[in-house]
């Protein structure tokens, strides 16, 4: 093993995989891979990149305290896989956001694009060369992301998971998150923005969720692929799971009325006003904004929910977005 002042642009967007022609026009991918005991499935998510039409570049897996078999399941993969170089490191063990931030720091230069994984689903063989579509072309930070079919432990009984209905954009991303860490892919410039900011927090919900909101309050690119990228296994322990059904849309409301959500946004804010330097202008006041109105009286919180423009997807979404707001859970 190898130890070695605008608006987010925002579209949903197909990206069919490309065409490389010859060594120059063939981008340099990086594979982030956190782990931590995921024995169980992991060889099958190693053996999805052997087998990407775009083959990445080197691999780098920040294993947080393993006590399983997942060093050596990497180890063979390696051994295995010898023209995909393999960076083991040691995860910081403080938690699956901090583990993640790390590797983004760990990244080598000649790397142009990162590609985000978990260690429990099989991307299709397509993925990475659908990102780098995607993503090839732009100068500022972007970020690419896409739709999964959502699975279950065995990656059977597979459906599409939901279909954004309006773009990806900062106003969205305050309230929602709709950039699935397994799909994400960077350019070296969102990056680069993401290595710079990674000091700044000292704590996250999830790291794809402020990658999200790092890249678009920015005023980078915010790409979605209506194009299934992977098998998104379901099998109990995940750490957030798919948005998908009435079960799982049931317990995220309850979330919202419980409070969880409101100490989601909490975290988030103090994330984010850390780096607010970071974030344009137009979304530096609309940060500022959304913090006054979490505490503001609610005929007041109402009205300024609708002058903020912020927006949850999907009917359901909205709906319980003005509850929270009506009842203080923001």
């Amino acid at each position: 093993m190898t130890m070695t002042d605008l608006p987010a642009r925002v579209a949903v967007r197909s990206s069919a995989a490309p065409a490389m022609q010859d060594d120059q026009t063939v981008p340099r991918v990086g594979v982030l891979l956190a782990t931590y005991n995921g024995a169980r499935y992991l060889a099958a998510q190693l053996d999805s990149y052997a087998a990407q039409s775009l083959r990445p570049a080197i691999l780098m897996v920040s294993d947080d305290g393993s006590t399983d078999d997942t060093r050596e399941i990497v180890q063979r993969f390696a051994a295995a896989n010898p023209d995909i170089p393999v960076r083991m490191l040691d995860g910081p063990r403080r938690g699956p956001a901090a583990n993640f931030l790390s590797l983004l720091r760990s990244v080598p230069a000649g790397i142009d694009l990162v590609a985000v994984s978990d260690q429990d689903d099989v991307w299709l063989p397509h993925k990475l060369a659908r990102g780098a579509r995607a993503l090839r072309g732009l100068a500022g930070p972007a970020l690419s992301c896409g739709r999964t079919w959502v699975c279950d432990a065995t990656l059977s009984k597979r459906q599409h998971s939901r279909l954004p209905l309006r773009d990806p954009g900062f106003r969205h991303a305050l309230v929602q998150n709709i950039a699935g860490g397994n799909t994400m892919m960077l350019n070296r410039p969102a990056l680069e923005l993401l290595q710079a900011a990674s000091a700044e927090p000292t704590d996250l919900v999830v790291h794809d969720w402020w990658i999200y909101q790092i890249v678009s309050g920015a005023g980078g690119t915010v790409l979605f692929d209506p194009a299934p990228l992977l098998l998104y296994r379901q099998h109990g322990h995940n750490l957030i799971g798919a948005n998908h059904g009435l079960a799982a849309q049931a317990k995220r409301l309850w979330l919202m009325l419980n409070g969880r959500f409101r100490e989601w946004n909490e975290t988030n804010l103090r994330a984010l006003a850390a780096s607010a330097h970071r974030l344009t202008p137009e979304n530096r006041a609309l940060l500022e904004g959304f913090a006054t109105m979490r505490t503001a009286p609610v005929w007041r919180r109402i009205a300024m929910l609708r002058q903020l423009g912020l927006y949850r997807q999907g009917l359901p979404g909205s709906a319980s977005l003005w509850v929270a707001a009506l009842l203080g859970k923001l």
